[in-house]
C-alpha cells in the first residue's frame, strides 16, 4: 500500500465531507463568534494534548480574530505561582485543572469558548465546559463523536464534552484518530487536519458577518510583514488584561 496516497485519499474524504455535514454547525458557530464580537467579547478556546494546536488555530492567529484567548495546562506555572517541578503530566485528566485554568482568566458575560477534545471525556475538559455552562456562556464543541460515543468519560459525572455544549462540530476522525490500518496497528490522525479546518471555516463565517453588517473585524496580521506590529498592537490594547497574545 502507497500509505502516503492512501491518507491523502481519506484526508480528502473527510474533508469533504466536513463541508457537507457539518457546515450547519460551523456557520451557526460563526455567527455566535460575530455575535461575541459585536458586543466587545473574546473567544476563549481550550484544548489539551494535541487539541492544544486547534486552541493556536483559534488564538492568535494570523488572519484570524484579535479578541481570542487561549487556555491551557500550563496556565497555572505560567501566569499562576505554581511550582512548574509540580506540574502533572496527566492534569488534563484532573477536574481539578479546570478550576486553577479558569480562575486566571477574566471572563465576561459577551463571551463564547471553543473547546476541543477528540476523545471528550478528559477531566479537565469535562469540566471546563461544566464550568463554562455553569456561567451561562456559549459553548462549541470540536470533537470525534466516533471516538465520544465508544469511551467512558474520566469526569466522575459520566458526561462527554459533545453532551454539554450548545453546539457540536464533528471532527470525523475515527475511534483512536488514526486512518490507515496496517499490520502494526492504524496510522496517521485526522483530527488536527479536520479540526483546523473546521476553525478556519468559523473564523471565515464570523469575518464575513461582521463585514457584511458594517463592522470591521479586528483581524491579526502576520508579525512578519512590515506594519504588522502597529496594527496589532493597536487593537490588542482594547482587550488588555482578557488575551493573551504570547506563544506559551
Amino acid at each position: 500500500m502507497d500509505l502516503v496516497m492512501a491518507f491523502a485519499d481519506e484526508a480528502r474524504s473527510r474533508l469533504d465531507r466536513l463541508l457537507t455535514g457539518q457546515l450547519p454547525a460551523i456557520r451557526r458557530s460563526g455567527a455566535l463568534i460575530a455575535e461575541a464580537v459585536r458586543a466587545g467579547g473574546v473567544v476563549h478556546a481550550y484544548g489539551t494534548g494535541h487539541s492544544e494546536a486547534v486552541a493556536l488555530e483559534v488564538a492568535g492567529r494570523a488572519g484570524g480574530l484579535i479578541p481570542t484567548n487561549r487556555l491551557t495546562l500550563r496556565d497555572p506555572v505560567v501566569l499562576g505561582s505554581a511550582d512548574p517541578g509540580e506540574f502533572d503530566p496527566l492534569a488534563e485528566r484532573d477536574p481539578r485543572t479546570a478550576h486553577q485554568v479558569l480562575a486566571l482568566h477574566t471572563i465576561e458575560k459577551s463571551d463564547v469558548f471553543v473547546i476541543a477534545s477528540n476523545s471528550g471525556g478528559n477531566g479537565s475538559t469535562v469540566e471546563m465546559a461544566r464550568l463554562v455552562k455553569e456561567r451561562g456562556l456559549p459553548l462549541i464543541a470540536i470533537t470525534s463523536l466516533a471516538h465520544s460515543g465508544a469511551i467512558t468519560s474520566r469526569h466522575p459525572s459520566g458526561e462527554r464534552l459533545f453532551e454539554l455544549a450548545d453546539i457540536v462540530i464533528d471532527n470525523l476522525a475515527p475511534y483512536g484518530d488514526a486512518v490507515l490500518p496496517t499490520e502494526h496497528g492504524p496510522v496517521c490522525g485526522i483530527s488536527s487536519i479536520t479540526s483546523a479546518l473546521v476553525v478556519q471555516l468559523m473564523i471565515a463565517e464570523a469575518i464575513g458577518l461582521l463585514q457584511a453588517d458594517g463592522t470591521v473585524p479586528p483581524v491579526y496580521l502576520s508579525a512578519n510583514i512590515p506594519g504588522a506590529d502597529a496594527h496589532n498592537d493597536a487593537l490588542v490594547t482594547r482587550y488588555a488584561g482578557r488575551i493573551r497574545t504570547g506563544a506559551l
